[in-house]
């Protein structure tokens, strides 16, 4: 059993050509295709290498995305990406937050998801929200390397846009008139919470 917390050496450099991204979800898997262009020659999902979900029983984003990342890179063998984020809601008391995924129920049914947030939200003038993400790249020995990104905005109803995924739809980035499903992948992941994780990241590991 390897321990989440291991105590951490100097900085580690990701220098293989594979990189395993622990996720199931496709869109995901884009943006960070997308992020990543340059920095790793292959990119595989955990998806595509049928690796099993690991139950991810954290208490913080950052205890959740070394579970995933640890328990990816002990399966596969490769070096492993793996983020926990999720929108945290100011009137909610900063729910849905780390179980923002769980919010969609079995199904992970997103439309499920934003509808109980507007509903719990009933018409609570505050709708101010923040998105949160951490990002751990680990190694099949246990050593990791983590950065944060974080991006205020407002939650709007009702959903806008097609593009993204996730609770994309609702959620309108501070100093911006559109949602980050009305904006193209590019222009989301120039400032969105994943993408500032990944960049304070790559600037440590890449």
């Amino acid at each position: 059993m390897f321990d989440v917390f291991k105590k951490k050496s100097k900085i580690r450099k990701f220098d293989g050509d594979t990189l395993v991204v622990a996720t199931h979800n496709t869109g995901k898997l884009e943006e960070f295709r997308v992020m990543l262009d340059g920095k790793v020659q292959k990119l595989l999902s955990s998806g595509e290498l049928d690796l099993p979900e690991p139950v991810e029983d954290g208490a913080t984003f950052l205890d959740n995305a070394k579970i995933k990342a640890l328990a990816g890179a002990k399966a596969s063998g490769l070096p492993c990406l793996a983020d926990d984020s999720g929108l945290c809601v100011d009137a909610l008391g900063g729910n849905p937050g780390i179980y923002s995924a769980r919010w969609g129920g079995q199904e992970k049914d997103f439309n499920k998801a934003m509808n109980l947030v507007n509903e719990r939200m009933g018409d609570n003038p505050d709708r101010s929200a923040h998105f949160m993400a951490v990002l751990v790249l680990a190694w099949p020995d246990g050593h990791f390397e983590y950065a944060e990104g974080k991006v205020d905005g407002t939650i709007v109803w009702p959903p806008r846009g097609a593009h993204g995924h996730g609770y994309d739809p609702v959620f309108m980035p501070k100093g911006e008139t559109r949602t980050y499903a009305e904006m193209t992948m590019g222009e989301k992941n120039a400032y969105s919470h994943r993408g500032r994780a990944l960049k304070a990241l790559a600037e440590k590991v890449f």
